[in-house]
């Protein structure tokens, strides 16, 4: 899939050259985190990643799965696929209350700081067999943001292992910059468009096992990627974008920006309202 919803996922990339972008790591610098440990502030400056926070209950994630439920029966049955629910929070009032809900972005807050604005909200739900993969890529290069001070938080909405292809993690590859990428637009078997390469150059992956209601936070620079799922079982994940509020949109991707803590200073983000329904 290449885009969907208002916005590009993956823009032109000659509009993307032509834009003037910061791209490197900004570790956390945050001495009193109210939700994370230093000790996961630590582990996400070093690695790129915390996982395992747990943040719904199985009633609540439920609830949420329920409703994603309704949501890609609709999908479908409008045509779309299991990808192409992205920019979610600009018409749909679950993912909106999702990318504002103040237990996730207590998370986010931790890492970037108090004015922190969410951009972004886009489910990667792999059916069974659907034989779609991720490639290895970093999100940084694909969006028309700078400086590169954004963080996803990617929601379980179903269990995610080995077996129904978890993301998985290449650890302190956000420390390399941005590396040199591949383009495939063609390639049906692919959700994302880019591929880095050679990944045994840069470590080891890990896998990003997660329990449904559990949250992992990664970096824009780190290095991921999952595997197509061969199980019986689906495998959805949202994935909730924040960024400093003092991050620059091109490509009007400002549109899509809301305040979720603190304020936005230079009204730089456009600040959509909730959807109704």
């Amino acid at each position: 899939m290449r885009s969907g919803g208002q916005f590009a996922i993956a823009p032109d990339a000659a509009d993307l050259e032509a834009a003037s972008r910061e791209i490197r790591f900004h570790p956390a610098s945050n001495r009193s985190p109210r939700k994370l440990t230093r000790a996961q502030l630590d582990h996400f400056n070093a690695h790129g990643y915390v996982t395992g926070i747990r943040v719904f209950s199985d009633d609540q994630i439920a609830a949420v799965r329920e409703q994603f439920d309704r949501l890609l029966a609709r999908t479908l049955a409008g045509g779309g696929d299991s990808y192409s629910i992205s920019s979610a929070h600009l018409s749909h009032a679950q993912a909106y209350d999702l990318l504002t809900d103040p237990r996730i972005v207590a998370y986010a807050r931790d890492i970037l700081g108090e004015d922190v604005v969410g951009w972004g909200c886009h489910y990667f739900c792999k059916l069974p067999h659907d034989g779609k993969r991720v490639d290895w890529h970093q999100d940084a290069t694909y969006w028309p943001l700078t400086p590169s001070k954004t963080v996803t938080a990617w929601l379980a909405i179903d269990d995610a292992d080995t077996e129904n292809a978890c993301m998985r993690f290449v650890p302190g590859s956000h420390l390399r910059g941005a590396l040199p990428f591949e383009v495939d637009d063609g390639n049906s078997s692919t959700v994302l468009n880019q591929r880095v390469a050679g990944i045994g150059r840069f470590g080891q992956p890990v896998d990003n096992i997660l329990r449904a209601g559990e949250i992992s936070l990664h970096s824009d620079l780190l290095l991921h990627g999952s595997e197509a799922n061969d199980s019986n079982r689906r495998r959805c994940g949202l994935t909730l974008r924040y960024c400093s509020a003092e991050v620059s949109a091109y490509l009007d991707w400002h549109r899509k920006g809301v305040v979720v803590s603190g304020s936005d200073r230079r009204s730089h983000w456009a600040n959509p309202p909730r959807p109704r329904e």
